[in-house]
């Protein structure tokens, strides 16, 4: 018996020298908001026989940890050095040296989704967002609306005494609710976040980005030609928050979510982080996959029984291409290389400050290597402008040699070619968009707490996903989670917390199932076996292949790391098995109806639209920032802009104008002169200018728009100029962009914000004089 009682003794001992993860609170932390505790003073009839009872602010657990989430774009698992890839970064490496890595973690294969499963520990279809808002369908598990009973881990940190904030890339609030006017309740301010400075769309300029500051439009501070790049504008802003937070309430945690617009195209950095790497790629991606493999080998990655998965047929080699081509391609690479090693850079300055604060050693980083893998949206060979493959348009070698050495400053909208992408994702099988095998969905994720984790520099291989993230950090924080919040009765969390393998390299994985579905592409993980079925090729962005003749293949991932080798002949019964447990899982969260269409999604006319069904738009002078989802459609359109305005001789300035240097148009004034420009993907500019001079006083412009006759893809039309009901000049527009001018620009009334439409003037260009309105009518 004193045995027993002297063991007992040792167990508390040693339990109570662990590290703290916060201490759980149990029963009142159930609904939130939590309620006002009840009055414990004394009333009497005047305050000399009365006794206060202040209500309290809440607080955090005592030891909650402060937490960062970093979260990068459009970065493959065989990119980063930390994680064996060809692009040094020194930062990540010091996190990964002072944490755990896990080489077995998992995101959705796309953006929004992973983002929206990551933040509310839910699976994408469960709220709403199995693809972007941009191409959503009115179905459950499609429609993009976060519904509040799915409260994002900002909303539930902030309810429990934290402060929380937002940089970055959004991309989760529906397309229809982005406008100047919102509404705000699904922007970040909305769903937890108490700041926020960034971007909502799927991308944006690095050089001249479309930002928001809480629910306002705000501009750059800086212009490129002054030094500004968005990576580092978003780390200055979060680290004086940060700073901010610890001066005024250091004993108060924060919930920060850093999100980078970096490495998702446009592929822009300064030529001094591109120079770096010069010359790094001239032997092409078929060698560079090579010597990732064989470091991810080296550096324990990857299994050492690891095999390297084969050039699929659709994908190129580079012993195929033209010295010329490969010239091209190696600097495609060397961009992004320099991009990502500047995002590194900066990235690593932010936790360096973060560790410098008060309570640096009781910060909890959790680091996402990107939210899908690397991006092949760039077609076959690459492209000057990324919006212009999107709308269906490939560009050529060609062209894109012919400015070489623009290529990454602030002229272009431009990204790599896909097999760059396919090297990205060593030693996997495909990329992005491909969530049928891990080239799609596994991505390199670190934690690291100094205070919470002793482990240092090691490696966890239980199979996880980032819907697993918030139920960590309630976790950690010792946060129960609520079964109510705000009146709305919750979604019970899809996640499962990982900090059982905090201390335990060798714990048993307790994520047993995980579904993935992006596009029609499916798989399913079981108790270490996937079931995957491809459905086409990421870069191909229109058509739907059908799902009558789909193959399922089937990997034990247990002995095969990489998914080289299919057994789906060999074991018919565990694949049946597999496909049984994906419809389970797909019915269970909404993943049903399938749906393999892209570029036709983003003309669902059965989504809601500020603009759907109207043909008669007017603006007042001053408003600006205006998505292009919430401005009128006039793409191959027969359609009018008139405006009313005063003018003097002398006068000039931008009339309207919506989309940037990547695509779009503007109607403007100058040298006394009406003019309106069409810029189709910075490729050719149609320009009509009037044939007199504008007459002074109060007088009516129009700009008419008559769509040909032509049926081809992008065919144009001819836009005619009056003044006053006289025309005064005309010129033919051979092709119009069908689909959207660009993902990170606007529609201005009176000035051009952001990259202008055209090169003839510098951002604002704002009209000199009054401008009465601006209307559009489509015919």
């Amino acid at each position: 018996m004193k045995k027993i009682i002297n063991l007992l003794l040792v167990v508390l001992v040693l339990a109570s020298c662990a590290p703290q993860q916060g201490k759980r609170t149990e029963g009142d932390g159930n609904t939130l908001p939590k309620s006002l505790p009840e009055f414990n003073g004394k009333i009497g009839e005047t305050f000399e026989t009365s006794e206060q009872d202040y209500p309290q602010p809440f607080k955090a657990p005592e030891e909650a940890p402060n937490v960062i989430i970093v979260l990068l774009d459009d970065v493959g698992f065989g990119q980063t050095g930390t994680f064996g890839g060809p692009i040094p970064t020194p930062a990540l490496d010091e996190l990964a040296e002072e944490g755990i890595s896990y080489t077995r973690f998992h995101t959705t294969g796309i953006c929004s989704p992973t983002r929206a499963a990551m933040l509310t520990g839910r699976n994408h279809h469960q709220v709403g967002f199995g693809t972007i808002s941009e191409l959503s369908t009115g179905y459950p598990g499609y429609h993009s609306i976060l519904d509040k009973k799915a409260a994002t881990v900002a909303e539930v940190l902030k309810q429990n005494g934290y402060g929380t904030a937002v940089w970055g890339k959004w991309h989760n609030t529906p397309d229809w609710e982005t406008s100047p006017v919102g509404p705000f309740d699904r922007w970040p301010v909305g769903l937890g976040f108490e700041y926020f400075y960034g971007f909502q769309g799927g991308e944006t300029s690095q050089w001249e980005p479309q930002l928001i500051r809480n629910t306002l439009s705000v501009e750059p501070p800086k212009t490129p030609e002054e030094g500004y790049h968005l990576t580092e504008d978003l780390t200055e802003d979060a680290i004086r928050w940060m700073r901010q937070q610890k001066s005024v309430s250091p004993e108060k945690p924060y919930f920060m979510y850093f999100s980078t617009g970096a490495a998702h195209a446009p592929l822009h950095v300064s030529e001094e982080w591109i120079e770096k790497f010069k010359g790094q790629f001239d032997d092409g991606w078929d060698a560079m996959r090579v010597k990732t493999f064989e470091r991810q080998k080296a550096m324990g990655i990857i299994p050492e029984n690891t095999v390297l998965t084969e050039r699929p047929d659709a994908i190129p080699s580079w012993d195929e291409q033209t010295d010329e081509a490969k010239k091209l391609y190696a600097r495609q690479m060397e961009v992004f290389a320099g991009f990502l090693a500047h995002t590194d850079h900066y990235v690593g300055k932010l936790i360096d400050e973060a560790r410098a604060l008060p309570g640096g050693e009781n910060t909890m980083v959790m680091y996402v290597i990107g939210d899908n893998g690397a991006s092949a949206e760039g077609s076959l060979t690459g492209t000057l402008n990324n919006l212009m493959t999107q709308n269906g348009f490939p560009d050529n070698v060609e062209r894109q040699l012919a400015v070489l050495d623009e290529i990454g400053g602030p002229k272009h909208e431009n990204h790599y070619a896909v097999p760059w992408a396919w090297a990205g994702s060593t030693p996997f099988k495909w990329m992005k968009r491909v969530p049928s095998h891990f080239g799609g969905t596994r991505n390199g994720f670190i934690v690291s707490w100094p205070k919470g984790i002793k482990a240092k520099n090691e490696k966890r291989t239980q199979f996880h996903h980032l819907v697993d993230i918030a139920p960590t950090i309630y976790e950690a924080a010792g946060i129960e989670f609520p079964t109510s919040v705000n009146g709305v009765e919750q979604t019970p969390l899809a996640g499962v917390p990982m900090n059982y393998s905090f201390e335990n390299a060798y714990a048993e994985g307790t994520r047993k199932t995980q579904y993935f579905e992006v596009g029609g592409h499916r798989a399913i993980y079981h108790d270490g076996w996937v079931a995957g079925s491809f459905h086409g090729v990421p870069w191909q962005l229109s058509g739907s292949v059908g799902f009558e003749n789909d193959v399922w293949e089937l990997y034990n991932i247990e002995e095969d790391f990489s998914q080289a080798n299919d057994l789906a002949e060999q074991y018919p019964d565990k694949l049946e098995e597999l496909k049984a447990i994906f419809n389970e899982e797909a019915n269970k969260y909404d993943v049903f109806p399938l749906d393999d269409r892209f570029v036709e999604r983003a003309f669902n006319k059965a989504r809601p639209s500020i603009t759907k069904g109207k043909r008669h738009f007017k603006y007042l002078s001053g408003t600006k920032r205006v998505p292009e989802g919430s401005a009128p459609q006039v793409y191959a359109l027969d359609h009018t802009i008139s405006a009313k305005l005063n003018f003097k001789k002398g006068d000039e300035g931008v009339i309207v104008a919506n989309g940037g240097s990547a695509a779009g148009y503007t109607l403007f004034v100058k040298n006394n002169k009406l003019c309106y420009t069409y810029n189709f993907f910075h490729e050719n500019y149609y320009k009509v200018v009037s044939n007199i001079n504008l007459p002074a006083g109060e007088i009516d412009v129009k700009m008419v728009y008559k769509q040909s006759d032509e049926k081809h893809h992008g065919a144009g039309g001819v836009s005619t100029l009056f003044i006053n009901g006289k025309q005064v000049g005309t010129t033919k527009i051979e092709k119009v962009v069908p689909f959207r001018y660009s993902a990170t620009e606007t529609m201005d009334i009176g000035m051009d914000l952001g990259s202008t439409v055209s090169s003839e003037y510098r951002t604002p260009f704002e009209y000199t004089n009054t401008i009465e309105y601006v209307e559009f009518t489509l015919d």
